[in-house]
Order: structure tokens, then C-alpha cells, then sequence
């Protein structure tokens, strides 16, 4: 596969590089980190002359077909992204911007670019390697809260025997606590509902973090589902802590409590 995602990329390559109305082209994910697998997608950026984006983004299908055979498509036709599958088993997350819509990110420090017109991507490069995440106020109250929502909901399906509900909210509240761990190691959060490279070989988490995850595991049987949550809320405790010293909020441990001991 990797062979055959080198042939596919080359042939992108190829096509966009011979067009001039492309801008930039560069490339995010595991290729640009340098850590792919036989299971490595490309994660494909497009920035295009603005007065021409729409007339891209129309065809952002179209042009993917250009690039081998595809199976099927996850699209949405009004945005900016497709998603291509190809028959080698090997998808294409295709993004299209305009020349404003790239500004400097944490996200834009490890991006491959493949061409650059006017240097701009350099220097969005340059800028955005000046940049660090640390977790604001807003982002710690959001993610503390949501944790307690999740909590209550997984206990109200579970009490209902809507055992498939209770699962997805124990799967979020899971993915809470990691996000609660790279906020408190001011790393940014992935986009909450993914779990890419959260777990496996290329995870930031630390092996005791894997051992806790692992640990977290639960049937669907109600009890169980409770009690899982129950070892959660040990570490969520923890973290909650450590974010409010970090963030110089009072816990207010009295309060959290009462919220939790209302299902727990």
C-alpha cells in the first residue's frame, strides 16, 4: 500500500502543480509528520486563486476522480472538503481554500508543501512554529461541563436500558479525559469526536494514560456501565484540579461533587 499511495500522490502531484490557478498545495496528517502506516490516508490542502475557490470547490469531486479510481465519496456538497476512497484502499481528505483562509495555527507546524507560489506557505509556516497552545477559561469551563453532561446522560440511558446511548456517552466521556490530559500538557486537543492517534503507536498520551484507557472498558450491562464511569471520575477529579491550579480557578470541590454524587 505504501508503494501504491506514493503512485496515487505523485499522480495529484502531477495534476495540481500543471495548473495555474493553483496557489499552494501542501500536505497534512501523518505524511507530513513522518510517521505513516500501511494505513495512512492523505490529507490533501489546495489554496486557489480566490476569484476561482467556488468554481473549485464545485468540483472538488470531479477533480479527485482524476487521480484513480474511486469507489465512493463522503461529501457534503456545500463544503469545502471531500472525502475520496480509492479501489487500492486508500483515501483522499481534500481540502480547498482561498489564499486568506490559511492563516498561521498550531495545526500548520508539521505541513509538507508540495508547491508554493510566492513563498506564502513558508510563511505561514514560520509563523505558526512561533506559536503554542495553552487552554483558556472558556475551553476548561466547556470541557468540565460537557464531562458532567455526559456523566448524566450516560446514566439516565443506562437506567433506561438504552444501552447503545449509555456506550456512546461512556466513549465520550473517555474522550474528555483525554482531552483533559492534553489540555493540562498544553497540547491542542484533536477536534472532540476523534480519536486519531489517540491510542496505538503514535499516540502523546503517556503509557500509564494507555493503561488507564484499557482499563476503562465496559459491557452492556448497566452496573458495569456505572461503575466504569465511577474509575473515570477518579482520574476526571484529578485533572479537574490540576487544570483549575493551571488556569487559577478555584475548584471548588464541594460543588463538583454535588453534581456527580447526583447519579453516582
Amino acid at each position: 500500500m505504501p508503494k501504491q499511495r506514493e503512485t496515487l500522490l505523485n499522480t495529484i502531484k502531477k495534476d495540481l502543480l500543471n495548473d495555474e490557478n493553483v496557489l499552494g498545495v501542501f500536505l497534512g496528517g501523518s505524511i507530513a509528520n513522518n510517521n505513516t502506516d500501511l494505513y495512512s490516508d492523505i490529507d490533501l490542502r489546495i489554496v486557489v486563486k480566490d476569484d476561482l475557490y467556488e468554481k473549485y470547490r464545485q468540483n472538488k469531486k470531479e477533480r479527485a476522480n482524476n487521480w484513480g479510481n474511486v469507489y465512493y465519496f463522503e461529501d457534503f456538497p456545500w463544503t469545502n472538503y471531500s472525502v475520496a476512497h480509492y479501489n487500492t484502499f486508500i483515501k483522499v481528505d481534500t481540502f480547498y481554500y482561498k489564499v486568506n483562509d490559511v492563516q498561521p495555527s498550531v495545526w500548520l507546524q508539521n505541513i509538507k508543501i508540495l508547491y508554493d507560489t510566492d513563498y506564502f506557505l513558508h510563511n505561514i509556516v514560520e509563523q505558526s512554529s512561533q506559536l503554542s497552545y495553552s487552554p483558556t477559561i472558556e475551553e476548561f469551563e466547556i470541557w468540565r461541563t460537557k464531562f458532567f453532561a455526559y456523566v448524566h446522560e450516560a446514566y439516565r440511558r443506562a437506567m433506561r436500558k438504552e444501552l447503545y446511548y449509555a456506550l456512546n456517552c461512556l466513549d465520550h466521556i473517555r474522550l474528555s479525559i483525554i482531552t483533559g490530559w492534553y489540555m493540562d500538557a498544553n497540547i491542542q486537543p484533536n477536534t472532540f469526536g476523534d480519536w486519531s492517534k489517540l491510542e496505538g503507536n503514535r499516540s502523546k498520551l503517556h503509557d500509564w494514560q494507555l493503561h488507564l484507557l484499557s482499563q476503562w472498558h465496559s459491557g452492556r450491562a448497566p452496573a458495569e456501565i456505572l461503575f466504569v464511569i465511577k474509575e473515570i471520575v477518579l482520574e476526571f477529579l484529578k485533572v479537574h484540579k490540576s487544570l483549575c491550579n493551571k488556569l487559577g480557578i478555584k475548584e471548588n470541590l464541594k460543588w463538583v461533587d454535588e453534581i456527580l454524587s447526583l447519579v453516582l
